[in-house]
């Protein structure tokens, strides 16, 4: 059965831009259920363990055959236009079916209980009126005692994220064949999941779920290890008129250390604004989870773009291993010689 809804059992206050934002989108669901739109599921990699799954999908409506696959592989600012629905979604695990809420994004993000093996499962989503599609969860072996936990922009990926135009550039109009990955990075990723076989890899970004599909694409067609992905919701959240990329993974890294109480994760991120501060607080607060912190240095013209650099101050009194390079040679090379990269 499932551990949990979306929503709490006493609903919060909503913003008072929530509750536009809420208005506007029933209406839009209105005309776009007239003009026949249906339902669809955009099933997103979710992870657990042996005893227990979380589950990530988004609900929207698109058009008519073969829409989950065309919701999918929606680009650019289409990919925010889309008509969030909350349609309860029926989960489908080893025999067992679920039934989930989704929230007033249309997003699924619910924990069931479940008994599956270590490794990549597959569940599989629908809706009353939907045909099913499919989802991978990885179960992390109990005894897995490392994982990875990285960074997506501009340390997998250049996007100068934090700058307004270029964000909105990235974001609205490109799609994933314009977007260049960090020399090396999936190198060292691919080199780090063979070392560890069984090892986790969850990538956390400030990123909104809508842009999902285009970087799981990107992630696949760069070579990058499969993993779940943490992203956040755009636009209002219930108490204040814009989501915090900050807390969203403040929280998310809490969250994993409470999941899984005996990994010890390796945090890859960038120098650009606030990765150094988050891990540093982090390994702080859960030394018993941290294995060390391995920080890409962006290059001077991707720093401007980025709104300058963190102060640096962030590796002092941290209490574990602490690795900068430009690319993924030289974070690897700090690997090995900190003894976390076997050779």
């Amino acid at each position: 059965m499932a551990r949990g809804k979306n929503a709490s059992a006493a609903e919060p206050l909503l913003h008072r831009a929530a509750r536009i934002e809420d208005s506007i989108n029933a209406w839009r669901e209105r005309r776009g259920r007239r003009r026949g739109l249906v339902t669809t599921i955009i099933p997103y990699a979710g992870y657990g363990t042996p005893s227990w799954a979380r589950i990530l999908c988004r609900v929207v409506l698109s058009r008519g055959a073969g829409a989950p696959s065309r919701a999918e592989k929606v680009r650019g600012w289409r990919s925010f236009f889309s008509i969030p629905v909350d349609d309860e979604v029926i989960v489908t695990i080893g025999g067992v079916e679920h039934r989930l809420q989704p929230d007033r994004s249309g997003i699924v993000d619910s924990v069931i209980d479940v008994d599956l093996e270590p490794g990549w499962n597959t569940v599989i989503l629908a809706t009353a009126d939907t045909d099913p599609v499919t989802a991978g969860i990885f179960v992390v072996d109990p005894a897995a005692g490392f994982g990875i936990i990285s960074d997506v922009d501009d340390t997998v990926m250049v996007t100068a994220l934090p700058r307004p135009f270029l964000a909105a550039w990235n974001t609205f109009v490109l799609d994933e064949h314009a977007r260049t990955p960090v020399a090396g990075m999936s190198v060292l990723y691919e080199r780090l999941t063979r070392a560890n076989p069984g090892a986790p890899i969850i990538y956390l970004s400030t990123g909104a779920w809508n842009v999902a599909p285009t970087l799981s694409r990107f992630m696949s067609r760069n070579l990058y290890p499969r993993g779940p992905m943490l992203l956040t919701d755009w636009g209002p959240t219930h108490d204040r008129f814009f989501r915090s990329g900050q807390e969203h993974k403040r929280t998310s890294l809490e969250r994993i250390a409470r999941e899984f109480p005996t990994t010890k994760w390796l945090l890859i991120g960038d120098d650009g604004q606030h990765d150094e501060q988050i891990y540093r607080e982090f390994a702080l607060a859960h030394p018993d989870n941290v294995a060390a912190i391995a920080i890409r240095q962006l290059s001077p013209g991707e720093a401007v773009f980025a709104g300058g650099r963190s102060s640096g101050s962030a590796a002092d009194e941290v209490g574990v291993p602490w690795l900068a390079a430009p690319d993924g040679a030289g974070l690897s090379e700090q690997l090995v010689t900190a003894g976390i990269l076997r050779v």
